[in-house]
């Protein structure tokens, strides 16, 4: 067994994946260095350096095999973060080598193809809420900040839906899970890396003075404007499960 140690990048892992190609590894798997741990002591450990021409040449590759819309289903599982993602998409790269005339992510009697396509339905879907249950809270600085908690690494797919439809206001969109976030200037949407993850309690004391009278102001909306007989908790879950509600002022 080989195991290729890439850096955790998409842009790493494409490079790991030029590079089995290149070496012609057969029985390999590849690992992020960040979630390593040798179980195998005789396995053949292989440092990947990444590499922006390799990567580059495996993703033409696969743009001529299946497309932009197969490369963003092979996005979508590597940021899904599942435990086999480096695996699925280098199956799928080499089946689409393979098999260059045929749009290999339609054939769902393989299963790592079928895989493939149920991690795709549920990051989007992730992706999907995300951009409904987003709730801003505006700071003293002027700039609009938002809490986040997704199941899936979804900030860099719900980028240019927040790009397009806030630029008029500064904005922050802060991932808690994985301590980073999205950062609109009114010119530039920048990723950000903050050394310690923010301190939500410091976080809440920097409110812009108006903010909580909006919040209250919501919250008397939405519970004057609820019809009790009409209630239907069931219902209401399934479009708005409950682990969104902690996004939702009018759930506090």
């Amino acid at each position: 067994m080989t195991t290729l140690l890439y850096d955790g990048s998409f842009d790493g892992l494409l490079t790991a994946i030029f590079e089995v190609f290149e070496y012609r590894y057969k029985d390999v798997e590849i690992v992020s260095r960040e979630k390593f741990h040798q179980e195998n002591i005789f396995a053949d450990i292989q440092e990947v350096i990444t590499q922006n021409d390799k990567a580059e040449r495996v993703l033409n590759k696969l743009e001529k095999n299946i497309g932009k819309p197969g490369i963003h289903e092979l996005l979508k599982v590597y940021l899904s973060e599942d435990p086999e993602a480096e695996q699925l998409i280098l199956s799928a790269v080499k089946q689409s080598v393979k098999y260059g005339d045929e749009n290999i992510l339609q054939n769902y009697v393989d299963p790592d193809i079928l895989k493939i396509s149920k991690i795709n339905k549920s990051v989007s879907r992730e992706r999907h809420r995300m951009t409904a249950f987003v709730r801003f809270e505006k700071m003293q600085d002027d700039v609009f900040f938002a809490k986040i908690d997704p199941d899936f690494n979804v900030l860099p797919l719900i980028r240019k839906h927040f790009k397009d439809r806030y630029q008029d206001q500064k904005w922050m969109i802060y991932d808690l899970r994985r301590n980073y976030g999205l950062l609109y200037d009114l010119e530039s949407c920048d990723f950000f890396y903050p050394d310690e993850k923010i301190d939500l309690k410091k976080y809440e004391e920097k409110f812009h003075d108006q903010e909580k009278n909006y919040q209250t102001l919501w919250q008397r909306y939405f519970t004057k404007t609820n019809i009790v007989e009409r209630k239907n908790l069931k219902l209401h879950i399934q479009h708005v499960p409950k682990r969104y509600w902690k996004y939702l002022t009018e759930k506090w």
